[in-house]
């Protein structure tokens, strides 16, 4: 499955997500201006949630009712951009692209690709996205909370930058 959803400008307020045929496929709850919590909707309602901790740099993913799905992670890398999402008892997923590409795959245990995403906007607009899943374990909502996690992560290091 393909879906496409983009952030905000002022990373606030809802936004859709599409699928292949331009169809809507939920929404993105992007919660607030000045924070980086959302919420991740499908056709039924409220799948998921993705937030930074208090006080971290780490990006928790729950459920609707509360539980805890998983988290992303930065990692150190000189020549890629790396990630590892933990989601507990389903596996432990590395998330990279080289180091100038806007290209991610999501690599399981056993080192095959099971998703992977890509930016698709420019420089000066606000992030939008294709994500194909293929993964029997993580759902594609969830993913899109993994997703927007890696952006938030990205935008932070990039204003600490600044």
């Amino acid at each position: 499955m393909e879906l496409y959803f983009r952030d905000n400008f002022f990373n606030a307020g809802y936004t859709e997500i599409m699928n292949g045929n331009q169809e809507q496929a939920g929404h993105l709850d992007l919660k607030s201006l000045f924070g980086s919590s959302l919420d991740v909707f499908g056709p039924a309602g409220l799948i998921c949630s993705g937030r930074f901790g208090m006080l971290s740099n780490r990006w928790d993913v729950t459920s609707a009712d509360g539980r805890h799905l998983g988290v992303l992670r930065a990692r150190m890398s000189f020549f890629s951009k790396r990630y590892e999402y933990d989601a507990g008892l389903r596996g432990i997923y590395e998330v990279s692209a080289p180091a100038f590409s806007q290209e991610y795959d999501v690599t399981g245990m056993g080192g095959r690709i099971v998703a992977s995403f890509r930016r698709t906007s420019g420089w000066f607009s606000s992030g939008a996205f294709v994500l194909s899943n293929e993964s029997e374990q993580l759902d594609t909502y969830e993913l899109i909370a993994v997703v927007m996690g890696v952006h938030a992560i990205n935008k932070r290091r990039n204003s600490a930058a600044t």
